[in-house]
């Protein structure tokens, strides 16, 4: 299991991750390229895209990874945070000077933000068997496992 700070510091290391929203009363998770800009996950989108329904205020899930299929190691974090389109001048602005770009080709007229108030992340080594992730809010507080877990006696 991974922290807070290792799972954001990773999160900070890639440019390609899946957000996971609602369209059209479906679950459905796209591939994009993001940036984190040390707090919130940054996207690039067009006007009518599937990711339009993550501009407003909508709750999302946001995976992103690293894995070496051949060595069976990597890591995965996954984050659940609201996403909003940017409208603000000063937040467009400081999102812009960010190294941004879009998944699918096409204008960039708004830019997603998503909070990251719930993080959870694991590293996989090989020959080490799964172990289940730390799922920590804002602030690094650890939130307490699922009851599935508990029923089965697991931490």
């Amino acid at each position: 299991m991974l922290g807070r700070h290792e799972c954001l510091r990773l999160l900070g290391t890639a440019t390609l991750g899946r957000i996971g929203v609602t369209s059209s009363a479906l679950p459905t998770v796209l591939p994009v390229n993001f940036c984190f800009d040390g707090r919130q996950i940054l996207i690039c989108t067009g006007e009518g895209t599937k990711l339009a329904a993550a501009t407003n205020n909508a709750v999302v899930a946001f995976e992103v990874d690293e894995i070496d299929g051949y060595a069976h190691t990597g890591w995965s974090v996954v984050v659940q945070g609201v996403a909003r389109e940017l409208t603000d001048p000063d937040e467009l602005a400081a999102a812009r000077r960010q190294p941004l770009a879009r998944w699918a080709p096409g204008p960039d007229h708004r830019i997603v933000a998503i909070s990251t108030e719930i993080v959870s992340g694991r590293r996989v080594v090989a020959g080490l068997s799964a172990r289940p992730t730390a799922v920590t809010d804002h602030n690094g507080s650890r939130l307490p496992a699922r009851a599935s877990r508990a029923k089965r006696g697991s931490t």
